[in-house]
């Protein structure tokens, strides 16, 4: 077993939450987070089932709320009932398909598997073989039919988890574990996705674990002092993306960050002085996206009828009264940096969001919102390639890095190491940005 001092720090939101309960939430959120990477076979076991229950309700709230599954075919849409199969599909095909699962992270992608349960599966689920615009017309199972499937996959896994257990117990080792930490975040990751779409469909979500929650006013920004940080996650940390490996030492310049992310009750000044209208804040990627979106304020908020400065946001299917206090919300990259230039701030690079987050404590308040950085998305030094191949290095392309977590995340997924990557106009996911003094 890893020694306890390398479990991830919990994300500060918790930290910083007020009234009780806070103390006990920001441990249960940092230990979700060390069994999903350092735990042994059992805990594996129950964190696979907490996960495989969540997706299940949530893709229960989608079948109340939309008659026939069907939803309309967009880039960052997929069908609900392709997405629970992929789910299901995607941990067989790792672990109990798998013939060079034993290897972990240095197994042969392309070694031969087993069949599976149902023929034809792999035509139907794999993403990597299967492009997203045909996603629509696959014949796909229905949803009972689904749920069979993946009750029988999920039991095979559980049953290779428990032969683990028995013959290694607590000292089953990195390898042997490695894809069922794989399958256990992927569905955490898809479990995201699934709320996001939620919100973008008009999905009624009412577990309040998926809610957003107010920040409190800016508490003072953060100094940091010049010097070397180490960048990345290494070997012997437990469970990490390969993205994250290949760690090397950068110097981080002296910076002053803000201690949390910015608010809506910050961000909607900028709006309200027309800043949506000024292209002196706008990149010219900036603009090109505001020419082809034609946004004039940010996604799902719209101004209330009856004066400046009021608005509405569209949640839960319908418009709410806007929270100020909490964080503004998907946003896509370049409304974060028009939003810099126009309060004379930046964003932060990768490495100073990653030493801040790991060396000031509770300070530094994350978990809110993913947050966008000034840092494109690129192989640390000696990058090599997992065996899902598709992760990461398809997409060393320059989108840029988000780091962090947002209130849709699950716990286990919270990591201070944690390169999250989209392209920059994308604004379906939760995600903002904190700044830095120029």
């Amino acid at each position: 077993m890893h020694d306890a001092s390398l479990a991830p720090a919990a994300p500060g939101r918790r930290a910083a939450r007020d009234g009780p309960g806070a103390a006990d939430e920001t441990q249960a959120t940092g230990e979700a987070a060390r069994i999903a990477r350092q735990g042994d076979a059992a805990a594996l076991a129950r964190a696979l089932l907490d996960s495989r229950r969540d997706t299940l309700a949530t893709f229960e709230a989608y079948e109340l709320a939309l008659p026939g599954l069907q939803v309309p075919q967009r880039d960052e849409l997929n069908p609900p009932l392709w997405e629970l199969g992929h789910v299901g599909w995607f941990q067989d095909w790792w672990i109990g398909r798998n013939t060079a699962r034993a290897a972990g992270a240095a197994a042969d992608p392309d070694a031969p598997r087993r069949a599976p349960a149902r023929d034809g599966a792999d035509t139907l689920y794999n993403s990597s073989r299967v492009p997203h615009h045909t996603r629509w017309a696959l014949p796909l199972p229905d949803a009972a039919a689904t749920r069979g499937d993946l009750q029988a996959q999920f039991d095979r896994t559980l049953h290779e988890l428990r032969d683990l257990n028995d013959a290694q117990g607590a000292g089953a080792s990195d390898d042997a574990l490695y894809f069922f930490r794989l399958a256990l975040l992927h569905e955490d990751m898809h479990h995201e996705a699934a709320l996001y779409m939620a919100q973008a469909l008009g999905v009624a979500i009412a577990d309040t674990r998926w809610q957003p929650r107010a920040l409190p006013d800016p508490p003072a920004p953060l100094p940091l002092q010049a010097g070397p940080w180490r960048l990345g996650s290494t070997a012997g940390e437990g469970f990490a993306f390969d993205n994250q490996l290949g760690a090397c030492v950068v110097q981080v310049p002296a910076a002053t960050i803000d201690a949390q992310v910015v608010r809506w009750a910050e961000f909607l000044p900028f709006v309200d002085a027309g800043g949506y209208a000024d292209s002196r804040f706008w990149t010219p990627a900036g603009q090109r996206w505001l020419a082809a979106a034609g946004a004039r304020a940010p996604r799902y908020l719209r101004r209330q009828s009856g004066g400046r400065g009021h608005w509405q946001q569209w949640r839960h299917g319908r418009w709410q009264p806007l929270h100020k206090g909490h964080a503004a919300c998907h946003l896509t990259q370049h409304e974060a940096l028009a939003w810099c230039r126009w309060a004379g701030r930046r964003l932060p690079a990768e490495a100073e969001w990653e030493r801040a987050a790991m060396s000031v404590g509770a300070a530094f308040r994350w978990g809110d919102v993913w947050e966008w950085t000034a840092s494109a998305f690129a192989p640390y030094p000696g990058f090599s390639a997992h065996p899902y191949r598709d992760y990461s290095a398809p997409w060393f392309d320059g989108r840029p890095v988000l780091r962090g977590a947002s209130f849709m995340t699950q716990p286990r997924l919270c990591h201070p190491r944690y390169r999250n990557y989209f392209l920059p106009g994308r604004n379906d996911v939760p995600a903002g940005f904190r700044s830095c003094a120029l």
